[in-house]
């Protein structure tokens, strides 16, 4: 493997780890908040950046490389509400969709397209990613302080996570 690909790999390795981490100390934060969807959301997304690592830590190891597991900086723990939550979320995504871009430049300055070929997945999930965040933060900023449209949005984001989870749980088995 082409040594500076397999160093920007390990870099978004420890990107992807953070990313778990960050997305499971908001769940804690809303668990003991009382919001117990946006907590099962942020459980579920947890649990998808951990397996975007794992993906990685595979592709480098199956390449011939040497995946590096990162210790990883502890994120934040507190939150003022949800709209910081979702903002900084989606900070944190548009961010990784840098690192990602960044990643792609590379491997066609390094002309490793099996890398690159590799990586469109990420691409591709960016997208999904920031655009879901964003709809999230619109919604929110819609409800403002309006108590019931914030309870309601929150069991949207529960029944939400109960339908990805069951749907990754089908394709799992299949």
């Amino acid at each position: 493997m082409n040594s500076k690909v397999e160093k920007a790999l390990n870099a978004q390795i420890e990107k992807e780890a953070f990313a778990s981490q960050f997305y499971l100390a908001m769940a804690s934060w809303a668990e003991n908040t009382g919001l117990n969807g946006t907590a099962q959301f942020m459980y579920a997304h947890s649990d998808e950046e951990r397996f975007h690592m794992l993906k990685l830590v595979k592709f480098v190891n199956e390449r011939g490389g040497k995946a590096a597991i990162p210790s990883i900086a502890k994120p934040p723990m507190d939150f003022k509400n949800l709209e910081d939550i979702f903002t900084r979320l989606l900070e944190h995504e548009i961010s990784v969709t840098a690192s990602i871009n960044d990643l792609v430049g590379l491997c066609l300055d390094e002309k490793d397209y099996t890398t690159h070929n590799f990586i469109q997945w990420y691409v591709s999930e960016q997208l999904e990613e920031e655009a879901l965040a964003r709809s999230i933060l619109d919604k929110i900023k819609l409800i403002g302080n309006d108590k019931g449209g914030m309870y309601q949005f929150d069991k949207d984001l529960e029944n939400s996570a109960i339908q990805s989870n069951s749907a990754a749980r089908n394709t799992a088995s299949k």
